[in-house]
């Protein structure tokens, strides 16, 4: 996974921006911002995952389940210019198996809960130019990890010039706090662009239930009917239980998932999705209290499959 440079430079120049500014738009639905109407809107989404077991480079294995939750509520003036708050919540959970070798031999973490609160702001200059601010706070730890040494955030802020009913596209920038680590600075490129009438290209959310969003492909066969591929950017990093194997410590789990999906539509604001992939590139690591690395381990590729739904009112 790597190896796939294109791939990695795409999703990480994609990552977050423009789902979560959507996010204040449920209402807009799948046209995107020129859909949207004025008042209140409401949304919830959420999913379940399971990756299958998956070997650790020096031994062993683990498998994860992966839940998450969300729900918002946001209010437009106008299709220019909205502001929401959204609150979700992810479980996952790890199981490892151990040949007594590497970081599986320490069985380091269990289950994860991460709580996030964010606040997607967009305003309409005038009818081509959009600017978006996307303040973020974060908990993420293991049960029994210090909750007050769980929290991390950020920001992003990104402008937009819309090229007609076709493209949306524009830079941003990113800047997030990580747990006994260095903030990441990271480039952002929003891009929405209807290729035609069944075909779509963009920095969707994606099907999967966990975080990262990156570069999606969908094609419309019908009114109910919706399919996907993608790929997109997911680092999870917490806090370890403080009475765990690494009291206190640091857990870190990236990869770079690509997934198929389909989508049914029950009505214009219930979506139901089955989506399947692999998690390449993966990789986790165990640090102590202090953030110094103990092990990095590479894993192989791991299949996952899930199913997530959609409700907007």
């Amino acid at each position: 996974m790597r190896n796939c440079s294109l791939l990695t430079t795409l999703l990480v120049f994609s990552l977050i921006l423009i789902p979560a500014a959507l996010s204040a738009s449920e209402k807009g639905g799948e046209q995107g911002p020129r859909a949207m109407q004025s008042g209140w809107s409401t949304f919830t989404r959420g999913g379940a995952v399971y990756q299958f077991d998956t070997d650790l480079d020096e031994g062993g294995s683990y498998n994860t389940s992966r839940l998450t939750l969300q729900a918002g509520r946001g209010y437009s003036w106008n299709d220019r210019t909205s502001i929401s708050l959204a609150l979700g919540y992810s479980y996952d959970g790890y199981d490892f198996t151990t040949n007594g070798l590497g970081i599986a031999a320490l069985d380091p973490w269990e289950n994860i809960h991460t709580v996030s609160l964010s606040v997607p702001m967009r305003k309409g200059f005038d009818n081509n130019w959009s600017a978006y601010l996307i303040p973020s706070l974060r908990s993420s730890g293991e049960s029994g990890a210090d909750f007050d040494k769980t929290f991390s955030g950020g920001g992003l802020v990104g402008i937009a010039y819309r090229f007609g009913e076709q493209l949306t596209i524009g830079p941003g920038i990113g800047v997030l706090s990580q747990l006994e680590d260095t903030a990441t600075v990271f480039p952002i490129l929003i891009i929405n662009w209807k290729i035609n009438d069944s075909l779509s290209l963009g920095t969707g959310r994606g099907l999967g239930a966990t975080r990262g969003p990156g570069l999606t492909l969908k094609y419309k066969a019908d009114e109910m009917w919706e399919f996907t591929i993608g790929g997109r950017y997911e680092k999870l990093r917490f806090r370890l239980d403080k009475d765990g194997p690494v009291p206190g410590g640091i857990g870190e789990d990236k990869a770079y998932p690509l997934f198929a999906g389909c989508t049914y539509k029950f009505s214009p604001k219930a979506h139901v999705s089955l989506v399947g992939g692999v998690e390449l590139g993966g990789e986790l690591q165990l640090e102590d209290t202090d953030g110094n690395r103990i092990d990095k381990e590479s894993y192989d590729p791991g299949g996952f499959l899930g199913l997530t739904f959609r409700l907007r009112m």
